[in-house]
């Protein structure tokens, strides 16, 4: 692939990126943010980040980004969910979307609270971030957009 192409290719994922944080928010995902793990990493370009309110909630962003991916010819490549371990346990609080370049992680506010991938992995610029997120602390860079 020529340099062009890759551009392009960097381009297009990184605004589908947004376009799916952006989605997130739409329809109520909590503190939503993007970050860029191309410098972080070899197996994913992009991180999409937010709180569901309920296992409903998550299911309800699950089917939006499978519409968004659906409309715009982009892969799942892969779908799971944390299994259920006991009766008490909640099958639904962390979903996580493989469309290759873009990994989107749907969480449990206790299960975001309890991994924090934003601390993690808190050399990745941050793309895209709502207001929310930017009060939560979820910030790592100052000039990054809002939404």
């Amino acid at each position: 692939m020529d340099d062009m192409s890759q551009n392009k290719n960097e381009s297009r994922d990184s605004e589908i990126a947004v376009a799916v944080g952006k989605l997130l928010n739409d329809h109520n995902g909590g503190d939503v943010v993007v970050m860029d793990m191309r410098s972080l990493n070899f197996w994913t370009d992009f991180f999409v980040i937010a709180t569901a309110t309920s296992g409903t909630h998550l299911m309800g962003l699950e089917r939006h980004i499978k519409e968004f991916a659906r409309e715009r010819d982009v892969d799942i490549l892969h779908r799971s969910r944390r299994p259920k371990s006991n009766a008490d346990s909640h099958p639904d609080e962390w979903c996580l979307l493989d469309l290759g370049t873009i990994v989107v992680h749907l969480m449990s506010a206790k299960v975001r609270s309890f991994f924090e991938l934003e601390r993690l992995w808190n050399a990745a610029p941050l793309i895209y971030q709502t207001e929310t997120a930017n009060k939560q602390g979820y910030s790592t860079m100052p000039d990054c957009g809002t939404g």
